[in-house]
């Protein structure tokens, strides 16, 4: 477990275990996020009196699927909403609406991550940039509008306790 410290006083934070993405069709949207290397945990429908005590829509029935990280560590929860209807289309908004932004993943490479996700229905939203000689990023839309960014890190990482004249000399790269 880690703990956070707070001026307050420790917090157990333990990790963040999923962003939530409302969805039309669950399985173009599973198929693009396990194209982009997303594993499919489980799919359950979820009702009753529980559920909507937890979200405050009551009656509703919600068929999700949980996709995983390849590491196991955080994912994405995909809802299909079957009751109530879907009361509002944020699919398409600027990447300065108000709520949900995107969810940015690190890839190994870009160019080829892209070309495997337009397979899917992914569009640049806008172009694929360099940011300095560290990262190369863009944002697609993927199918339901989903808006990711995709980041392939240029340097290699370089830990703290090491020494940088590794790096600078050429002997690790």
């Amino acid at each position: 477990m880690i703990f956070a410290i707070r001026k307050t006083g420790p917090v157990a934070l333990q990790r963040m275990d999923n962003v939530g993405i409302v969805v039309e069709s669950l399985d173009a949207a599973i198929s693009f996020l396990a194209e982009l290397g997303l594993e499919l945990e489980g799919r359950a429908m979820i009702e009753g009196d529980w559920s909507g005590r937890v979200t405050g829509l009551r009656d509703q029935r919600v068929e999700i699927a949980v996709m995983r990280m390849p590491d196991g560590r955080g994912g994405i929860e995909l809802s299909r909403f079957l009751a109530p209807p879907v009361v509002e289309d944020h699919r398409n908004a600027p990447v300065n609406a108000l709520g949900y932004l995107r969810v940015m993943f690190a890839v190994d490479d870009l160019d080829d991550t892209l070309a495997r996700l337009r397979k899917h229905g992914a569009q640049l939203v806008d172009e694929v940039v360099r940011y300095e000689d560290t990262y190369r990023l863009c944002y697609i839309r993927g199918p339901e509008g989903i808006l990711i960014g995709l980041a392939n890190r240029l340097t290699p990482v370089i830990p703290e306790h090491w020494p940088r004249r590794l790096f600078c000399s050429g002997a690790v790269a």
